[in-house]
């Protein structure tokens, strides 16, 4: 009995008829993506071709997405990378900062330049200037004995030191981007950022020495960090720019540094 059953035609069943698939659709370049987990979620077109991303590396590609486009900007993920240092890093990048005839300040940071020396050292250089500012106007005041009303702390200080500082380590380093831009040399804006962050270091321990209430004494501590500051900044930028008919570029660069020195005494430390 079950043998019969079992040779009895089928063709006319049905769904028992394999389905015909014609020359036009064998030939059409379209195919439609497997519908496979481990091919799931989509990719959105990430990389540039639409379809689906593994599982390994949805979070590379929606990273690298983040930070290809615009709206990587407004996304913190994409500044964790300038932060990834640790305290031996910095440690060499403060000592590369006081020693301005080397100039190699951008090799020793190609491979990873950080933000984070950019934060700290303009945040502490604004504290330290406002604070010991103070500290040697009131000096200056007891020494000389001609205040003859209580001296009173200046809070404007830290405004100023605020408004100076922040601005000058954010803006300067931008406008000597798009200067080298425009004028077609390579540059970096982030290297620019954490040269001229660490550039700001030795105005702090300048600072520790300019309450001294003497005024020859304070004009050559910030002669000497500033001209050192300067220094490093138009010596890593001339190696920057080797080669290229740009030698002004170094010379504004030190001239701006300077004037940030004599900002800060005649400013926070007159």
């Amino acid at each position: 009995m079950d043998e019969s059953y079992a040779n009895l035609p089928t063709s006319h069943l049905l769904g028992s008829v394999p389905a015909v698939i014609s020359e036009e659709k064998k030939t059409s370049s379209y195919e439609v993506p497997e519908a496979n987990l481990q091919l799931f979620p989509p990719n959105n077109g990430v990389g540039g071709t639409p379809g689906y991303q593994t599982l390994g590396s949805s979070s590379e590609g929606v990273e690298q997405q983040s930070t290809n486009n615009w709206k990587g900007v407004f996304n913190i993920s994409s500044y964790t990378q300038y932060f990834n240092v640790d305290t031996d890093d910095v440690l060499n990048r403060l000592r590369s900062s006081l020693y301005p005839i080397n100039g190699d300040f951008f090799s020793k940071i190609e491979a990873n330049p950080d933000l984070y020396g950019l934060i700290w050292i303009a945040t502490t250089l604004v504290f330290v200037i406002a604070s010991l500012g103070n500290c040697a106007t009131y000096l200056m005041e007891k020494r000389s004995g001609t205040s003859s009303t209580s001296w009173s702390f200046d809070v404007s200080y830290l405004n100023l030191a605020a408004s100076a500082i922040y601005g000058y380590a954010v803006v300067v380093p931008l406008g000597f981007y798009f200067l080298l831009q425009y004028l077609g040399s390579n540059a970096s804006l982030v290297r620019f950022w954490c040269m001229w962050g660490y550039s700001l270091f030795i105005f702090i321990l300048s600072s520790l020495l300019l309450v001294i209430p003497f005024e020859f004494i304070r004009w050559t501590i910030i002669i000497i960090a500033g001209a050192a500051s300067a220094s490093f900044v138009a010596m890593n930028l001339r190696s920057h720019i080797e080669g290229n008919d740009l030698m002004m570029v170094p010379v504004a660069a030190f001239v701006l540094q300077m004037g940030l020195a004599l900002f800060i005494k005649m400013w926070f430390f007159a």
